[in-house]
């Protein structure tokens, strides 16, 4: 059923068919109290319908856009904001046009710039080549200033999978991170995150962690660095690996964990996607006796790893049952999401090695979190930088949210730099 059109008493709609006479008014100047509301109420007066509005506050410095439709007497519109521009002091531009944002409604995208630094070049670089895409940016925000700063430009008039393929390039050579999502409700609609561990979730391997305790640590640890590369079969280096850790204690497996490095923001960003009621479930080529006490330990709802098999207190170096590879991993997101009751599309998953590859092909959105050259090409998107949180900003959720509900919960937060 087709909606009624109406007339507005303004004469601001156009007839049936064509686009309605606007006015784009643009004021700047020192922010204050009540300027918003003063500029409205002029525009109030004049009998007008708000089309659009967008305001961004730099170092106490407004910018504010407001498009409305043009009434009959918008000269007179016009001068009655100059003159509340002037009360207020601050400078005001009043540009007449025909139609609004609708033309642009097509390829919108969500670019999101990770850079530590962030330098002007970088931006400059990544602005032109969205420009020469034909794509143009109609909306920039800060998600976060420290300790990377990150920048999400909403961005419309490009195929999101084309755009992402030569920003890609460009950030490459930037040495930023861009990433490039649809801006659709799916961004909106995720609702379980899948990480790897090892080297993701916690800072390096825990195989090689056990092999230090075998006196083959060395050893261990080339098969597993060929292993990521995806130079040989995962589960045939994982069975070669730990039949090297026959006859270790398996109270070692316990200094193990307590030696444990969690990645940098790995707790802010498992805090503050599960107040949002997001599921987290991690995945890992590694060990159940050290993946499950990680997911108690932060509040994580599923986990699924390979178990060490111990008889009469010491590691047999073998596994139990099915080995947790590339392919099961996989399997392991669908499982999780079938019982979280979501598609695989509302899906993150987060991992660096060979072995992570059908886990973030299946997901809605990979990433590739400091990944192997292999993996950061086949994923969606790419974090090079050294803190999991990071991947709130790719979410929309600021760096200022964050700690606005952390001093909520009461949790302190390191303060910003100067």
């Amino acid at each position: 059923m087709s909606e009624p059109t109406h007339a507005s008493d303004a004469g601001g709609r156009a007839a049936a068919g064509r686009e309605p006479t606007t006015l784009l008014v643009t004021l700047t100047g020192k922010d204050r109290p009540g300027v918003t509301s003063t500029v409205l109420q002029t525009l109030a007066r004049g009998g007008v319908e708000v089309l659009d509005v967008e305001q961004i506050v730099l170092r106490r410095r407004l910018v504010l856009g407001i498009l409305v439709t043009a009434p009959r007497d918008w000269k007179r519109l016009r001068d009655d904001v100059r003159a509340t521009a002037e009360a207020l002091g601050m400078q005001v531009d009043v540009e007449r046009g025909e139609g609004d944002n609708r033309g642009r409604s097509e390829g919108r995208s969500h670019v999101t710039i990770i850079g530590s630094p962030l330098a002007a070049t970088a931006m400059a670089a990544i602005a032109g080549r969205i420009a020469d895409s034909g794509a143009n940016i109609d909306r920039i925000e800060r998600m976060a200033r420290y300790p990377v700063t990150a920048i999400d430009l909403h961005v419309s008039g490009a195929d999101p999978e084309r755009l992402r393929a030569e920003l890609a390039a460009e950030a490459a050579r930037q040495g930023v991170d861009v990433a490039v999502q649809p801006a659709n409700l799916l961004r909106r609609g995720m609702r379980l995150i899948v990480m790897d561990v090892d080297s993701t979730l916690i800072q390096g391997e825990v195989i090689e962690m056990i092999a230090a305790h075998a006196g083959c640590e060395e050893e261990v640890a080339r098969v597993t660095e060929a292993a990521m590369r995806g130079e040989i079969d995962f589960e045939e280096s994982l069975r070669a690996r730990v039949a090297l850790l026959a006859g270790v204690p398996a109270s070692a497996l316990d200094e193990v964990y307590d030696r444990i490095e969690l990645a940098p923001g790995a707790r802010t960003l498992v805090r503050t996607l599960t107040r949002l009621g997001y599921r987290f479930a991690i995945v890992s080529g590694g060990f159940s006796q050290v993946t499950d006490r990680l997911a108690d330990d932060l509040g994580i709802h599923f986990s699924r790893a390979n178990q060490l098999e111990v008889v009469d207190g010491r590691l047999t170096g073998r596994i139990v049952g099915d080995v947790v590879d590339r392919a099961g991993k996989a399997v392991a997101l669908r499982d999780f999401a079938a019982e979280v009751g979501v598609g695989t599309g509302s899906v993150i998953a987060i991992g660096d090695g060979a072995n992570d590859l059908d886990m973030l092909g299946a997901a809605g959105l990979g990433i590739a979190y400091n990944a192997k050259p292999m993996v950061r090409a086949a994923a969606d998107t790419a974090v090079n930088v050294p803190y999991l949180d990071t991947i709130l900003y790719l979410l929309g959720i600021s760096r200022e949210e964050v700690e606005a509900a952390d001093r909520e919960a009461g949790i302190t937060t390191p303060a910003p730099p100067l």
